[in-house]
């Protein structure tokens, strides 16, 4: 594989009215190796400690006797990690949850996460479940090979329906590895696994474009907790029947995830190597042809912050990872790139949602926006971001209510309909919660959510503690459907928004996802209205 470097980074100069100031770029000649040292790579964040917790078959399992679903100001969150009946299991924890909703069935999805059976154990295993009526009612079956310590899951999606899930395990070796499960009946049941090198921190995406690289499979993974040194890239172009052998990426991007554009290229984003402040974006432009050893440009970017782990509400965690996203509209955007992270930025305030965009495929980059809206010393922590197919971008993250309580916090969402230009007022999507509650013998709420957008709205896996304990949900997040600017979750709490069926859905979104609902186009569900009188006022039949 060759590698070619481009430099064109940015200095923090001020920070203004929730703006990473002034920046200049440095010269272009200079090889962003020289930019960028090699900082010392870290321990792994996963590693094998306590054994497995032994669960008596014989004793009767003890569950909680309340439904797990939490509502909050319009937004109905349903808890993932179940019983048989649905609610919730007392004494066991999940966290660090990944989501793959059907792109041809949005109803069908699938979740995965870090299952702990017991919190007096930080043994976990990978926990999965699904759904078929959009994240209403969940089936938790149980967890890929029992009794193998497993992690760091992560799901996705091909353009023809295939789910793939990509695990994190510790082999007999003591060694670090991955491999692949997939489902062709969106995650009810799971074939695999394949072997696909891999390490701590991995992630993966799929190219779902309509050109030669459709269905190619592109994998990372961090420099910390593995067997292959600095060679952390691999790609498969049949399925993951097969993985191309893992190749360097210098400087490698850390804690971050990947992103195909509409022309098919593919870009990576994380911090670089390990120095906090400095992140870089690697693109390949032959990544799909699978002719070719991939060769990449690699640019380094200015988020304005410093990516934080171990800290605040994440005592033995990160603080978020790097998200990178491509919009994919017909639109005047079509193409540009998006970066979103919680940083921890100059001054006092210990954390921040911060966004900067790319129209020129990743050369040339914008100074940071500050997604939030809170100017105190609060922790806004596991931003997240996702792209709609439209070009809506969803954004959330943590908010801590108070600067002495870091660990107390409620989900919040805010969107931009203008490729980030400005933002919608961020709305509160949960109630009130101890990110400190459940630690299964591990101080930490996992290291990430996941979130995936369509025209109406978004799907989030998350973890919270509203149990007092770490659990999973799933959160439909509809997004403005009306145009007012808000959140049409939450015009329906508020009595903003019309629900003539009262099926907890706005009759604009559900336009929207279904045009033939709505066949004389003046905004009102068929369904809804009257049919039409004839003379002397009788109802036709």
């Amino acid at each position: 594989m060759k590698t070619k470097f481009v430099v064109c980074i940015a200095f923090l100069v001020s920070l203004v009215a929730g703006f990473a100031g002034a920046a200049e770029e440095s010269d272009p000649g200079t090889e962003i190796t020289d930019l960028v040292a090699n900082s010392a790579v870290p321990a792994p964040l996963e590693f094998l400690d306590d054994p497995p917790v032994v669960i008596d078959a014989e004793a009767p399992e003890v569950k909680a006797t309340e439904p797990a679903v939490v509502e909050h100001q319009g937004f109905v969150s349903f808890q993932v990690n179940v019983g048989a009946d649905g609610f919730n299991i007392l004494g066991d924890a999940a966290n660090e949850p990944s989501i793959a909703v059907s792109p041809l069935e949005p109803n069908k999805m699938s979740i995965g996460w870090r299952q702990f059976d017991s919190v007096t154990s930080n043994f976990r295993q990978a926990g999965w479940g699904w759904s078929d009526d959009r994240g209403r009612t969940w089936t938790f079956p149980g967890v890929f090979t029992p009794g193998v310590f497993r992690s760091d899951p992560v799901l996705d999606v091909d353009g023809d329906g295939r789910f793939y899930y990509y695990s994190l395990f510790w082999d007999l070796a003591d060694s670090y590895l991955c491999d692949f499960f997939f489902s062709n009946n969106s995650g009810r049941t799971w074939s695999g696994p394949v072997r696909a090198f891999g390490g701590d921190k991995q992630w993966f995406t799929i190219d779902r474009t309509d050109g030669a690289g459709r269905g190619n499979i592109y994998v990372s993974w961090s420099t910390a907790g593995n067997s292959f040194g600095r060679r952390i890239f691999i790609r498969s172009t049949d399925g993951g029947s097969t993985f191309s052998e893992p190749v360097e990426l210098s400087p490698a991007p850390i804690w971050g995830t990947l992103a195909v554009d509409p022309e098919g290229s593919l870009y990576l984003a994380g911090n670089a190597n390990f120095n906090r402040t400095i992140f870089v974006v690697h693109r390949s432009m032959d990544a799909w042809d699978s002719g070719v050893d991939p060769t990449f440009d690699a640019f380094t970017v200015n988020l304005g912050g410093r990516q934080t782990s171990f800290a605040g509400p994440n005592r033995e965690g990160l603080l978020g990872q790097v998200w990178i996203a491509a919009n994919h509209s017909d639109g005047p955007d079509r193409g540009d790139l998006y970066i979103v992270a919680s940083v921890d930025p100059p001054g006092g305030d210990p954390q921040d949602v911060h966004f900067i965009r790319s129209t020129d495929r990743g050369e040339n980059w914008s100074l940071p926006i500050r997604v939030n809206t809170d100017d105190r010393r609060a922790w806004q922590w596991f931003g997240t971001m996702s792209v709609a197919p439209g070009g809506r971008i969803d954004v959330v993250w943590i908010e801590s209510v108070t600067e002495e309580e870091p660990n107390i916090g409620q989900l919040m969402y805010a969107f931009s309909e203008d490729g980030g230009d400005t933002w919608s007022v961020p709305v509160s999507a949960s109630p009130l919660f101890n990110s400190w509650r459940g630690w299964p013998r591990q101080d930490k709420m996992g290291d990430y959510y996941d979130m995936v957008s369509d025209d109406s709205g978004a799907d989030l896996a998350y973890a919270a503690t509203f149990n007092d304990e770490q659990d999973v949900y799933y959160l439909r997040l509809w997004s403005d459907c009306d145009g007012n600017g808000i959140s049409d979750s939450h015009d329906l709490w508020s009595g903003q928004a019309r629900d003539c069926n009262a099926n907890a859905v706005s009759d604009s979104c559900e336009i929207i996802e279904d045009p033939a609902l709505d066949n004389d186009d003046d905004g009102i569900l068929d369904s809804c209205q009257a049919p039409p009188r004839t003379g002397g006022g009788r109802v036709m039949p």
